[in-house]
């Protein structure tokens, strides 16, 4: 018998490090870690985690609390089917606040959780619209919400009865005086995003600071568009909790034919006439005070003609707007993402994307040269806060690659590492057979260095050979990045035996300014001949990779490519589009945004033709011969149907083999779980049809 214990033990072994290949239900079903948020004293970390099912009615999103130096595992500590999101800490550490829609609520509204006393959180708004971004008054004694207001409104009252009336409106007829009237997914209405002030003392009633003003009047208001149908608008409360400082635009009904900016302003807590403080051409936003009050922070990105430019930090002296200074200046060649301001108010630590990374960085608050603080060695940091009260720096984010799902780490400047504080699909991911991506470089016959990465199926072996999925990121402004994405995840699409590689092509960000500018007047055939120029590359570094056997992809900015691809070559074996246009001239009519593809195309098409007619697809309808796979969300007014619809009916006509999938539900993206498992399938069966 003591002969045979080596043996079981090895078998035992072999069975604990087993790896299985990814699985949609592996990837999908991973739990997904939200922007965490530091306590003001740097003992504890609250953040929204949500357990993805495939069935989203019964999908929890509730708020986990662990403490900041990762000494003990986080707690639940909410238990609702209602989903909580946009936490925040009270100054005194005390309480949270967080946006919620629960029990009889007919819309989120904010709740209060005292997590020093315990107990059940309390509700208090009661918006008809809903509540939400909450932030506390430095004093603790009152919340700064946004809601959807309706004009004419003066009140929650008011509000209340307006939305009342319009649900009883028999007609649903949409009428518009100007651009835009769309946004991402949804049709656009008069509804404003405004901000509203709720004292906490009981029976207490909001205030809307906006409500009646000369400056929600203007034709042109409006927030910052976010990804996706929401509209924000940045603010944040003054030192003395005094006034509130705010972005906003009043040019948006000018976008059909010019870029509009965000403003600053600021408004007296007690409601009045907002007075706008800050204003150039171009847009501010992500408004911070520094710890000592003495001055306000923003991002800037310069409006030009060029279709690009970074965002860079900028100061001002607090409470005059004097003195306004670049601090992050050139030579500086990254763009500013999250930023935080240490304790002591003299340095600023701020987060970059570069080369597939993103990484944080440091500068003193007075503005110079910024310092590489942490360099990730795989992966992105992203969402970095510092506690503003700590008796010394500390300071939590969000850490997660490929092979990593994100995770909340305490970040340690001094040591340039990072450490978890949460933990919840470690465990999961090391189970899973996945490799990082591999970074590489190659001189593009244009004189541009271009960066890839290169991702391995489950079970590679380098003696075997592979075919090849070029996938190509949207935008353009934007880049492959060493993270996980559900959406077009490079080791699920590598599963079947791929080699995936993935190629920043010019126009996108990590890499300076000027490469990102560079797009600027050609769309697509320079970037479509890196993309066929990067594979060429990797078919003759990597032996495994099978040069035979090509195929290519993308969504958005990709799926334009993919159509370019479509019309320009017949080297990819098949090619599979999501969300791609056809006709530049097509896409900019019907787009919820037009203005900028005619800075991208370097006029409009009237005055300019020669980019719009020699770079859209379309016109290339008689060389079509790949196998394609269509695919298009009904609800995407961003890239509309009809682009899908139009690159289909050129592919019957010309009897190219084709497949179109049409998603009713979905917008820009397929976010709904059971819709993401069918198309991940029907890609990976017209991929196995044709490789």
């Amino acid at each position: 018998m003591k002969r045979l214990l080596p043996l079981l033990f090895l078998i035992g072994a072999a069975t604990v490090f087993a790896k299985d290949a990814p699985t949609h239900e592996s990837i999908w079903l991973m739990k997904r870690v939200g922007s965490p948020q530091l306590s003001p004293d740097g003992k504890w970390v609250v953040v929204s985690v949500t357990e993805p099912t495939y069935e989203e009615k019964e999908q929890p999103s509730d708020l986990w609390l662990a403490p900041a130096d990762g000494s003990a595992a986080p707690r639940r500590i909410t238990f609702t089917k209602g989903s909580e999101s946009d936490a925040t800490w009270s100054p005194d550490s005390r309480r949270i606040a967080f946006s919620s829609k629960r029990d009889t609520d007919e819309a989120n509204q904010i709740y209060i959780l005292d997590i020093a006393s315990g107990g059940e959180a309390q509700r208090v708004t009661n918006s008809a619209t809903g509540a939400r971004t909450p932030r506390f008054r430095p004093d603790g004694n009152a919340i700064l919400y946004s809601t959807i207001t309706w004009p004419g409104a003066t009140d929650e009252e008011s509000n209340r009865k307006l939305v009342k009336e319009r649900k009883a409106v028999k007609s649903n007829v949409r009428i518009f005086d100007s651009y835009p009237v769309r946004m991402w997914d949804r049709w656009l209405d008069e509804s404003q995003t405004h901000l509203v002030m709720q004292p906490l003392d009981a029976g207490a009633k909001s205030r809307d600071l906006l409500a009646g003003t000369n400056l929600v009047k203007s034709p042109g208001f409006g927030g910052r568009g976010a990804e996706g149908s929401r509209e924000e608008i940045d603010a944040a409360w003054s030192p003395d909790g005094s006034t509130i400082v705010f972005t906003a635009t009043t040019e948006r009904n000018t976008s059909a034919y010019a870029e509009h900016g965000q403003d600053i302003y600021r408004v007296a807590a007690t409601g009045g006439e907002p007075e706008r403080i800050a204003q150039a051409m171009g847009s501010y936003g992500r408004l911070q005070f520094s710890p000592d009050g003495k001055t306000l922070y923003a991002t800037f990105s310069e409006r030009d003609t060029n279709i690009y430019n970074l965002d860079r930090l900028v100061a001002f002296d607090w409470p005059s707007m004097n003195n306004r200074r670049v601090v992050t200046p050139a030579p500086f060649d990254r763009s500013v993402g999250g930023f935080t301001i240490a304790p002591d108010s003299k340095t600023i630590y701020f987060t970059a994307e570069e080369f597939g990374h993103e990484k944080v960085y440091s500068v003193a608050a007075t503005g110079g040269e910024p310092k590489l603080a942490v360099d990730p060695e795989r992966g992105v940091i992203t969402d970095i806060s510092v506690a503003k009260k700590a008796p010394s720096l500390v300071m939590i984010g969000r850490w997660g690659s490929s092979v990593n799902p994100v995770e909340v780490v305490r970040i340690d400047p001094v040591k340039k590492s990072t450490t978890n504080i949460t933990s919840f699909d470690v465990e999961a991911a090391s189970k899973i057979d996945w490799q990082p991506p591999q970074h590489f470089w190659f001189t593009s016959s244009r004189g541009k260095k271009i960066h890839n990465m290169l991702v391995v199926p489950a079970g590679f072996d380098a003696k075997k050979k592979y075919p090849l999925l070029v996938l190509i990121h949207g935008g353009p402004a934007s880049q492959w990045r060493d993270d996980l994405s559900f959406r077009w995840n490079y080791h699920l699409l590598a599963k079947p035996g791929y080699v995936v590689l993935l190629t920043n092509y010019t126009g996108s960000t990590g890499f300076g300014e000027k490469f990102a500018q560079d797009i600027q007047g050609d769309p697509l055939r320079g970037p479509g001949s890196e993309l066929n120029e990067a594979a060429d590359e990797a078919v003759k570094r990597f032996p495994y990779i099978d040069g035979t056997r090509m195929a290519a992809g993308g969504a958005s900015y990709g799926g334009h490519l993919a159509n370019w691809l479509e019309a320009t070559t017949t080297r990819y074996k098949c090619l599979i589009s999501h969300a791609g246009l056809v006709s530049l001239e097509t896409q900019w009519g019907t787009s919820d945004v037009m203005f900028n593809r005619e800075q991208m195309n370097l006029g409009p098409f009237w005055e300019k033709p020669e980019v719009w007619r020699d770079q859209s697809p379309s016109t290339y309808a008689k060389d079509f011969k790949t196998p394609m796979l269509l695919s298009v969300g009904e609800r995407d007014y961003r890239v509309p149907m009809n682009n899908a619809l139009e690159m289909w009916a050129i592919l019957q006509r010309q009897r190219v083999p084709s497949r179109l999938l049409v998603w009713p539900e979905e917008n820009h993206w397929i976010l709904n779980g059971e819709n993401s498992k069918v198309f991940y399938r029907e890609v990976e069966n017209w991929l196995g049809k044709w490789l």
